[in-house]
């Protein structure tokens, strides 16, 4: 499996927890059962006022369509791209995709605690941080008591890996 989000092959499979998935499906029933339905219904209305050459309903509508269709698109390529994993039962002595990541700021010693995860399912505020984050790079690979050298907007930040879990 690669993680090169710069390489030319556009078809590379990228993990993605079984949580993440769920959360693609979801998204791509939602679009597809409510939000299609809904924008197709809004394009019939403001086609039946008339003239559509300088209707702005319909024009909104037609654009938010695109949007739709292009997100429906985007899941499904993403999901045919997937190499879903379940966390639970992963076993390893170094930080693979899917561990929780407890970490020290070299620094401030404040301790930080992130599970890597999908690119889709990532939230910073949630402890859940992308597979292709330059933090979770640094990251896989290591093992309790290495440190690690992130670059970031306020420069270089040292981490040591306090400790590692699967759940």
């Amino acid at each position: 499996m690669s993680i090169d989000k710069d390489s030319p092959n556009k078809f590379e499979m990228l993990p993605v927890t079984i949580r993440g998935k769920a959360l693609l499906d979801a998204e791509l029933k939602k679009l597809i059962h409510e939000e299609r339905p809904s924008v197709i219904k809004a394009i019939e209305e403001a086609r039946a006022h008339g003239d559509i050459s300088e209707n702005a309903e319909y024009e909104s509508a037609k654009e938010r369509q695109g949007m739709i269709e292009g997100r429906i698109a985007d899941i499904q390529s993403k999901i045919a791209g997937a190499e879903v994993i379940d966390t639970t039962v992963l076993k390893s002595d170094r930080v693979v995709f899917g561990a929780v990541v407890t970490i020290s700021d070299a620094d401030s010693e404040e301790e930080f605690t992130y599970q890597i995860v999908g690119v889709d399912e990532a939230d910073v505020k949630k402890g859940m941080i992308s597979v292709l984050s330059p933090l979770a790079r640094a990251l896989i690979g290591k093992k309790p008591g290495d440190t690690v050298v992130v670059q970031s907007p306020k420069g270089d930040r040292e981490y040591e890996i306090i400790s590692f879990k699967f759940s």
